[in-house]
C-alpha cells in the first residue's frame, strides 16, 4: 500500500513539471510574436520534446496503476483524470508550438495592426492554464469552476480578432498571408482555453465527482 501512495504521489509531481512546461511554452510562444524574438521558439521546441516524454511516461505509468492495483474511489478518480490531463497537457504543448511557427513567419515584416487583441486574448488563456493547473493541485473546485466562466470571454475575443482581421483584409489583399497567420494564431490560443477547461472539469470530476462536461449551467 504504501508503495501504491509513493507512486501515487510520484505521478502527481511529474504532472505539475509537466504542466510548468506547458506554461512557459505558451508564455514563449506569445513573447515570440509580440518581441519578435525568435530565440523563444527554440525552447519552446526544446520543452516540446520533453513534453512528449512525460506524456508516455505518465501515461504507462497511470496505465500500470489501474491495471496491477485496482484504486477504489478517489484513487481511481485521480489515476483517471491523470489519464486525461495528460493527454490535455501534450496537446497544449503542440499548440504552443503551432503559435511560434506562425509567429517565425511574421517576425520579418512589419504587422498590419498594433497587437492588443491577441496579446489580450493570450493573458486570459494564460490565466485559464494556471487556474486549471492550480485547482489540480489544491483540489479547489470553486476555482476550477472560475476557468470554465472564462471559456466564453475567450471565445468572444477570437471572434472580434477574426472580424477586425477580415475587414483589414477586405481592404488590402496584400494583408491576406499576414491576416491568416494572425487568425491562425487567434484559433490556437482559442483551443488552448479549451484544453484548459477540459482540465478545470477533469478536476471537479476529481474533487466532487461530478462530471460537468457540455452542462450549460456552469458557465453561467
Amino acid at each position: 500500500m504504501r508503495h501504491f501512495v509513493e507512486e501515487l504521489d510520484y505521478l502527481r509531481n511529474r504532472l505539475l513539471e509537466m504542466s510548468a512546461l506547458v506554461e512557459d511554452s505558451v508564455y514563449r510562444s506569445v513573447l515570440c510574436l509580440s518581441d519578435k524574438d525568435p530565440q523563444q521558439a527554440q525552447k519552446v521546441l526544446q520543452n516540446e520534446a520533453e513534453i512528449n516524454r512525460m506524456e508516455v511516461e505518465i501515461d504507462d505509468l497511470s496505465t500500470r496503476l489501474l491495471a496491477l492495483q485496482q484504486p477504489m474511489a478517489t484513487d481511481l478518480r485521480l489515476l483517471t483524470s491523470a489519464i486525461k490531463i495528460n493527454n490535455d497537457l501534450e496537446r497544449m504543448g503542440d499548440l504552443a508550438v503551432n503559435i511560434v511557427e506562425r509567429a517565425l513567419s511574421l517576425i520579418s515584416e512589419p504587422l498590419i495592426k498594433p497587437l492588443v487583441d491577441i496579446p489580450s486574448m493570450a493573458n486570459r488563456v494564460q490565466s485559464m492554464i494556471r487556474k486549471s493547473l492550480d485547482a489540480f493541485v489544491h483540489h479547489d473546485g470553486e476555482l476550477a469552476r472560475t476557468v470554465l466562466v472564462s471559456d466564453d470571454a475567450v471565445d468572444e475575443l477570437r471572434d472580434a480578432v477574426y472580424e477586425e482581421l477580415i475587414s483589414y483584409m477586405e481592404r488590402d489583399p496584400k494583408t491576406v498571408r499576414q491576416g491568416i497567420n494572425l487568425m491562425f494564431i487567434a484559433r490556437n490560443l482559442e483551443r488552448l482555453a479549451d484544453h484548459a477547461t477540459n482540465i478545470a472539469e477533469d478536476v471537479l470530476f476529481l474533487v466532487e465527482g461530478v462530471d460537468v462536461r457540455h452542462h450549460a449551467e456552469t458557465r453561467e
